[in-house]
């Protein structure tokens, strides 16, 4: 008897849009999203600042940190604790991420929200740091993620191509193909998977290799 396939600490599901698909915002996509994209960005690291120049000058700079990963290494590392709110600033970012990557892949035609959880559902469980997480792992995590890194990349491209196809398919047909619709969506839980183990560190169960949840 085959044993079940135990679920990841982590899930993704993205709803399919069993309807007609507005063809003039599918055409106009990458211009429609290009203010969402821009605060995206401010969120996640573009920096502001300036400099006086000259050799006596001295500069001044601040960015927005995106993922706060490397203090919660060294929090999990030295107290063994994961702060809630950086674990719901981290959740609530990853979130607005995927919703808005989720838009620029066709696979939803509302715009994105910044708070609300329109069709994109997401679950990651809070960790119990010391009970769940090993204080150590966090130092390796990104380097034995590595081979996920590889089949992502090849992956990821997989699934531009099958957004670029059906980009052609709505232009025709109002309709989101299902196949290319479960692949995009496997492509992002799969990259999830990794993102919440590497860095989010909020598991310590190593990702598996597959697209379901």
């Amino acid at each position: 008897m085959t044993e079940p396939i135990a679920a990841y600490p982590m899930s993704l599901s993205i709803d399919y849009p069993d309807r007609k698909l507005s063809k003039l915002t599918t055409f106009f996509r990458p211009f429609m999203a290009i203010p969402i994209i821009i605060i995206l960005a401010l969120l996640i690291g573009i920096g502001t600042g300036y400099n006086t120049g000259g050799d006596g000058g001295w500069s001044y700079r601040s960015a927005a940190t995106g993922v706060v990963v490397l203090p919660t290494i060294l929090m999990l590392l030295f107290r063994q604790k994961y702060p809630r709110w950086w674990f719901d600033w981290n959740i609530a970012i990853t979130k607005f991420g995927i919703r808005v990557s989720a838009y620029l892949s066709l696979l939803r035609d509302e715009y994105p929200s910044t708070d609300e959880e329109q069709a994109v559902h997401i679950d990651i469980p809070y960790p119990d740091a010391k009970q769940e997480l090993n204080r150590w792992l966090p130092l390796v995590k990104w380097f034995l993620a590595i081979p996920h890194y590889i089949v992502l990349c090849f992956l990821g491209v997989a699934a531009a191509v099958c957004v670029v196809i059906a980009w052609f398919a709505i232009m025709f047909t109002s309709r989101y193909p299902r196949s290319l619709f479960d692949f995009v969506v496997g492509v992002f839980r799969w990259a999830l998977r990794v993102a919440v183990y590497a860095f989010l560190l909020t598991t310590d169960r190593y990702p598996p290799f597959r697209f379901s949840q």
